[in-house]
């Protein structure tokens, strides 16, 4: 399974304050992200077009080491940097290949400039014998393509494994003492909110250390626009893959699981009409959604305490100001008209988790 959390282009540094976001004193995180398009993937799930996603057509092994030096040229001093093997489900690629990248990415984390890897890969490619030979290299987390825990969703977009197959990786990942980040989606064939809800749930329960969520956009040559030109799946229009991707960030909210993506990163491939038919394809997708989250939240405690004086502080934690001020400082404008106030003030504040807010009164 492609992991769209490194969609940005290829060579484009994947950059966010670690995976605990949101928190001042995380380091900044840079993934180096070396894609391997469709190589190891044993099937096509409906929504997949993987080679337009990542941007890479096709893959190199003698490209690699000077694609991770060009990046590293660019990545200054006191970042924590990871290569980041992304596109293709690298557990499943041929042994030697796997291998060969491992013994490369391992040289720079010996060299001490690299401080360690990151791969991405579907559940049924996750098994004791390939976590033994993951263990003897610096591998520190394990993104597996998750997308649902719903069987009935699975076999609608054909991802080729069950419910049951991706528990069981994520318990081996776990327990062989990697970082596992759950990857879900939304809005799949078959899915409601209810089985998004439970399939947040499951990732936490599961043990992921982080999560990514994407909505789900149709792409043109794939089996999913066949299907949304045949009227057998409708995709999701923005305001509904914002308010279904709110209820799952509740649910990783609420048991302390950083979403470390919202949606598709943007870029020309992935805006262009020629190459989407529809679905939630927004280039502020995960702020909006962000947003709309904080916004909740806010009202939420203003419905319980409502403002006197018409005029308040909202402090929020640090390095969250942006999401909870809302895209285009929307929240603001929507709080001041609904509570009929006549200023707010919106500040970061120290020991506040992500989505946890604090009100004064001015």
């Amino acid at each position: 399974m492609l992991d769209r959390g490194g969609f940005c282009r290829f060579f484009r540094l994947i950059i966010y304050s670690g995976e605990g976001a949101g928190l001042k004193n995380r380091k900044r995180h840079v993934n180096i992200p070396i894609f391997i398009p469709h190589l190891g993937c044993p099937n096509a799930c409906v929504f997949c077009n993987q080679r337009l996603i990542s941007g890479k057509k096709e893959f190199s092994p003698d490209t690699v080491r000077s694609e991770i030096e060009t990046a590293l040229s660019t990545i200054p001093a006191g970042v924590e940097v990871e290569i980041a093997f992304f596109g293709g489900s690298f557990t499943g690629i041929d042994r030697p290949l796997m291998i060969n990248l491992l013994d490369v990415a391992k040289e720079y984390v010996d060299s001490g400039r690299v401080g360690s890897i990151r791969l991405s890969t579907r559940p049924d490619y996750i098994d004791r014998e390939i976590l033994d030979i993951l263990k003897n290299y610096p591998v520190g987390t394990v993104e597996l393509g998750i997308q649902s825990m719903d069987d009935r969703v699975l076999a609608a977009s054909r991802r080729g494994h069950t419910a049951l197959q991706t528990e069981t990786a994520c318990r081996l990942i776990v327990g062989y003492g990697f970082r596992l980040v759950g990857q879900m989606m939304i809005g799949l064939p078959g899915a409601d909110e209810e089985s998004e809800v439970m399939t947040a749930q499951e990732i936490c329960r599961l043990g992921a250390s982080a999560a990514r969520v994407y909505p789900t956009v149709v792409f043109r040559g794939t089996e999913l626009a066949a299907m949304t030109e045949a009227g057998e799946y409708t995709p999701l229009d923005i305001e509904t893959a914002i308010s279904r991707t709110v209820r799952v960030l509740e649910v990783f909210a609420a048991h302390n699981v950083p979403v470390i993506r919202v949606g598709l990163c943007a870029s020309e491939h992935l805006t262009s009409a020629e190459e989407v038919l529809g679905g939630a394809n927004h280039e502020a997708l995960g702020e909006l959604a962000e947003g709309e989250l904080y916004y909740k939240i806010i009202c939420r405690e203003l419905d319980v305490a409502p403002p006197r004086g018409g005029r308040f502080i909202i402090f929020v934690p640090e390095g969250e100001f942006s999401k909870a001020i809302g895209h285009k400082k929307r929240n603001r404008e929507r709080l001041m008209s609904r509570y009929a106030l006549c200023g707010i003030t919106f500040r970061e504040a120290p020991r506040l988790r992500p989505y946890q807010i604090r009100i004064d009164t001015l």
